[in-house]
């Protein structure tokens, strides 16, 4: 019988132990940002206002709340961390698109909920529109473009598609720049060349304007500073065979004098 009620007894501490921590145990704190429970993209556009709600759900005490921008903590006021807490993004631009924000429970940062910013914006062209080059020289054309989203890229020549002539033109693409190479300029290359870019938002343009001069015709250096050389040579030597003769003639001048004073 005593064996039985220490078996009892130790049953029914093991069930008031369950019976205590099984409220904190079966009920865990989930984070929502703008009511949603998993990580999302947020749509937006350039010059938006964003605002971020953080809050904890089935909280049994106060719960500090953290925000990060991608790495970087969000500095919050003292009544903005406890259960429930909101950044504001605003002015946003081109530059912010695919930054994410994160909210993450203080004591336990592994809870967390992100929201990445979805920017759509249409293309956006750079790049140096004026080149003078010479005839028999190579040439780069690059296009700078930003787009979201990314947008579909080709090149125009006075108005028309541009026609690639094998071991003459090479375009290289990336997500952020479109590149055309000419090798060996021709006359014929003189023009307008357009950068297009076409998007589902719009469609977008940049002319570059390809000058092409005369190839000059340089002269080798070499024969100039000979000929300069045997001028100089030849002067000096002129000069000379002058002076000797000036001075012969001088000799002469001075020995009748001396005849008729003796």
């Amino acid at each position: 019988m005593a064996w039985k009620r220490s078996v009892i007894v130790q049953m029914g501490r093991f069930l008031l132990l369950v019976i205590l921590f099984l409220p904190r145990e079966m009920t865990s704190s989930v984070l929502t940002v703008n009511g949603k429970t998993e990580n999302y993209i947020l749509d937006t556009t350039p010059g938006s206002q964003e605002s971020l709600i953080c809050a904890v759900q089935n909280h049994t005490g106060e719960e500090e709340l953290l925000w990060y921008r991608e790495t970087g903590r969000v500095d919050l006021k003292s009544g903005n961390k406890i259960n429930s807490s909101s950044v504001c993004v605003s002015s946003i631009s081109e530059n912010d698109n695919g930054i994410s924000f994160t909210c993450r429970l203080g004591r336990d940062q592994s809870v967390s909920i992100s929201v990445v910013l979805n920017v759509t914006f249409p293309p956006l062209l750079s790049g140096n529109d004026f080149q003078t080059v010479e005839e028999g020289s190579n040439v780069k054309l690059d296009c700078n473009v930003k787009a979201n989203p990314q947008a579909q890229m080709m090149w125009y020549k006075n108005s028309s598609l541009l026609d690639l002539e094998k071991s003459h033109h090479q375009i290289q693409q990336t997500s952020e720049s479109l590149q055309l190479s000419i090798t060996k300029v021709k006359k014929s290359d003189n023009g307008t060349y357009s950068c297009i870019a076409k998007s589902p938002l719009k469609t977008e343009s940049l002319d570059f304007h390809l000058f092409v001069k005369d190839k000059t015709t340089s002269v080798p250096a070499e024969p100039i500073i000979a000929a300069c050389v045997v001028v100089f040579l030849t002067l000096c030597f002129g000069l000379i065979a002058r002076r000797k003769k000036i001075m012969k003639l001088c000799m002469k001048d001075k020995d009748p004098h001396r005849e008729t004073a003796l």
